[in-house]
């Protein structure tokens, strides 16, 4: 894996996007422009630094984009539009997603194992530049190759976690 850029598709409706996200106190965390089958998706996945994202967040910033969407069609073909949160367990694709996650509890899946045969590893995200994350495991600080990575994903909440993340919520 590397980090990922956005294509001039995905530049164009983050700009768009972000300030309505900002408007309604949410991060625009990415912006993807998809084909699957013959079906193509702009995705756009939110977050909120101290709660989790819900379906009023979405509906307040799929209305506006939507309009504008239709107001300055930027892109040429038929696409459908989702907004979502980005998730708990959200992948960490972009160089500014690895920045804002440090010091989070990560788990990385690797495309082969590594040396001493480990093909995952959770622990805490110390850094992370274009060849190589560092993480804090159990067992101490190990750097990997980005290269060598199929995902890094915020790890799972524990119980206790979720429990504080419900209840914030309500």
């Amino acid at each position: 894996m590397k980090f990922k850029k956005f294509g001039s598709t995905e530049a164009r409706i983050y700009d768009m996007v972000r300030p309505i996200a900002e408007e309604n106190g949410l991060i625009v965390w990415d912006v993807r422009f998809e084909k699957e089958g013959a079906m193509w998706y702009l995705r756009v996945f939110l977050d909120h630094m101290e709660r989790p994202v819900n379906i009023s967040d979405c509906e307040a910033v799929t209305r506006p984009l939507n309009k504008l969407l239709d107001e300055t069609d930027p892109i040429p073909q038929s696409y459908t539009l989702e907004v979502g949160s980005a998730g708990l367990e959200r992948e960490l694709i972009r160089e500014t997603h690895f920045s804002a996650c440090e010091g989070s509890k990560v788990r990385v899946r690797m495309i082969r194992p590594l040396e001493d045969g480990t093909r995952e590893l959770t622990g805490t995200l110390i850094s992370a530049d274009k060849d190589n994350i560092t993480i804090e495991t159990a067992e101490g600080s190990r750097e990997i190759p980005l290269a060598g990575a199929a995902f890094v994903r915020l790890a799972d909440l524990d119980e206790d976690e979720i429990r504080k993340a419900a209840a914030d919520h309500e």
